[in-house]
Formats: C-alpha cells, sequence, structure tokens
C-alpha cells in the first residue's frame, strides 16, 4: 500500500543487535536497530540483551553517545523488547498510542505517525493487539522491523498469537512494501515466495 510507504528515501539504517531465541548463555535478544535521517537517530526495540554495551558499543561505533539518541519505538510492550529503553535518556518513546517524553504524555496513535519524512510507523498488529512496524525508506530499500515474523525460518505461525488473521494481514500489508524485513530476533532478510504469509 502506497499510503504506507515513507514520503522520502533518505534514511539511513544499521542494526546494533542481531536478536536471537537463545544464545549461547540460553538466553533471547531483541533485534535492535537504529535509523538516522537528518538530526534524528532513532533507536527500534532496545529490549533484552546480555548487558548494557551489548547495545551501546555499536552504537558508539556508528559514532553516536546515548543522549544523541532523539526517539525510541517500543514494537510491543513485551519486556524483551523494551527493557533498555532507559539508555537513551533525551529520547522521545513511541508505542502503539502514545509518545512520551520526561513527564509528558501524548495520546498519538502510531498508525501513519511520521517520525522524519523517511520513517513512518505502522499498526500491524498479530503477535499482540498493540503491535507497531517501523518502516524506513533508505536510499536502497525499504526496510520494515517488525515482530510479525520472529526470524526468516519461522515459526510459521507465531505461537503466542493472540489473533492469528490479524497476524496474517500484517504480514500481507508489510510484504506489499518491504525489500528488508529486520525480525522481533534474527537476522535481516529479503522476503521471497517462501516467506509465511
Amino acid at each position: 500500500m502506497t499510503r504506507d510507504l515513507p514520503r522520502e528515501r533518505r534514511a539511513r539504517f544499521d542494526v546494533l543487535l542481531q536478536g536471537s531465541l537463545t544464545d549461547e548463555h540460553g538466553g533471547v535478544a531483541s533485534s535492535c536497530s537504529l535509523i538516522r535521517e537528518g538530526d534524528r537517530a532513532i533507536v527500534v526495540d532496545p529490549g533484552m540483551a546480555s548487558g548494557p554495551e551489548a547495545l551501546l558499543g555499536p552504537l558508539r561505533e556508528l559514532g553516536l553517545e546515548p543522549g544523541e539518541v532523539t526517539d525510541v519505538v517500543l514494537g510491543h510492550h513485551h519486556p524483551d523488547h523494551t527493557l533498555n529503553a532507559a539508555l537513551f535518556p533525551n529520547a522521545s518513546v513511541h508505542d502503539h498510542w502514545a509518545t512520551y517524553r520526561g513527564t509528558a504524555w501524548d495520546d498519538v496513535d502510531a498508525e501513519g505517525r511520521e517520525l522524519g519524512p523517511s520513517v513512518r510507523l505502522i499498526r500491524t498488529p498479530g503477535h499482540t493487539p498493540e503491535d507497531i512496524s517501523t518502516v524506513v525508506g533508505t536510499p536502497d530499500a525499504i526496510v520494515v522491523l517488525t515482530h510479525t515474523w520472529w526470524t526468516a525460518e519461522g515459526p510459521e505461525l507465531d505461537p503466542f498469537s493472540e489473533d492469528l488473521p490479524a497476524l496474517h494481514a500484517s504480514r500481507a500489508r508489510i510484504l506489499e512494501i518491504a525489500d528488508v524485513i529486520v525480525p522481533g530476533h534474527g537476522a535481516a532478510f529479503q522476503p521471497t515466495s517462501e516467506t509465511p504469509r
């Protein structure tokens, strides 16, 4: 759907931490990414990680300090995607129904919310009713950061989904626009005809 596409394609995108379902210690990590456009530095899903440096080390390698992050996006409210949001003290935090900054709470639906000309949030329920995805226009690709897929390999159906018809609809919506998908707990991938619908 063209309404889901960002107005521009000027953002820069980097994965800070590739998510996993089990690391060498049996733990879980969420995929965490950095988007930069103009004066915006946006971190998406700063959740569970082996420690703060697992996120902040890659951020610093890209030339940013935690206080320079302007926005944090929470794809949904599970702790594995939110646990480290406080690492970015100056950021506005965006979720499915509001933006938070300091003590300010601004009620604003995520659907269509722009964080910049090349960054848009869309509602993609399925894993939870409140799931949102971040759509990023880069010069080379439309990248969608989402928990609509856990990894490229599966599971084919989200075992914790509260609404499988919504999951299928959200996947179809994303597949209409995505060149690259960053799933909740795995490596970025290019969707194919084999990608679970």
